[in-house]
């Protein structure tokens, strides 16, 4: 059982992550949200700063903004964080990074094991097909959410351009070209109530192959940000991934 610091506790992945908990038996020690409100399950606190209690771990669905009141909370207590938000600066990874020498930090753009799959999956297929495939890779999430594209279509083009640096390609429309070899397209779509998919496409000479991932509900990512407050228990300081516990399973 883990004692949790939950930061965008008022918001639907902090809801979900709360319900999980529950449900696991680890215990939500207090909140953190822009909107603090009292007489619920745990004491909700408008910055991490002001909880005096003591905490097993930091998790954070929040927004990429409060990474530093984050970070400083959990650097000054010595406590294990897990950042789980996207749309992060590279100044504010940077801040992850630096944090990181310090003490455990496990960072995942998306807490899904069968997003992480998917990836290793992407990564193998980019592998045998070779440049003669081009890649396009289409993302959907709900109405509400922020970013685009979606952090999670980001890992996924990352991890097929490691080491080769290849040009991202997000709107196609002002790309009166044609396409160029070896660049990665990016399509981001909101609409409704979409929890998230990804469509991953290798499209060669005459076939086409599609690799895919759905989520039906929030509770994968819930799950998947537990597993690694778990994972983090007596780990030394480092910079940890979904990766990293995909392989220690």
């Amino acid at each position: 059982m883990a004692d949790i610091l939950l930061c965008g506790c008022g918001g639907r992945m902090g809801k979900a992550l709360a319900a999980a908990a529950a449900r696991s038996g680890d215990r939500i020690v207090a909140g953190v949200d822009i909107a603090p409100t009292e007489g619920g399950p745990f004491p909700v606190y408008a910055f991490p700063a002001e909880f005096c209690g003591k905490a097993d771990v930091v998790v954070d669905f929040s927004h990429h903004s409060a990474l530093g009141a984050i970070l400083q909370y959990a650097l000054t207590h010595r406590t294990p964080a897990v950042i789980a938000t996207t749309g992060h600066s590279e100044e504010e990874l940077d801040l992850l990074r630096r944090a990181a020498e310090k003490i455990p930090i496990f960072y995942s753009r998306n807490m899904s094991l069968g997003v992480n799959l998917l990836i290793s999956l992407c990564r193998r297929a980019a592998s045998t097909l070779g440049e003669d495939f081009d890649v396009e890779i289409v993302e959907k999430h709900h109405n509400q959410k922020l970013d685009a594209p979606s952090g999670t279509a980001l890992m996924i083009a990352d991890a097929l351009s490691e080491g080769e640096n290849r040009p991202y390609v997000y709107d196609r429309h002002a790309e009166r070209r044609v396409r160029e070899r070896g660049e990665i397209g990016i399509h981001s779509v909101r609409g409704g109530t979409i929890v998230g998919e990804h469509d991953v496409i290798f499209a060669g000479k005459d076939e086409v192959l599609t690799l895919s991932h759905s989520a039906a509900s929030r509770e994968v990512f819930a799950t998947g940000a537990l597993r690694a407050v778990h994972f983090l228990a007596d780990k030394p300081a480092g910079l940890y991934s979904m990766q990293d516990l995909v392989d220690s399973l």
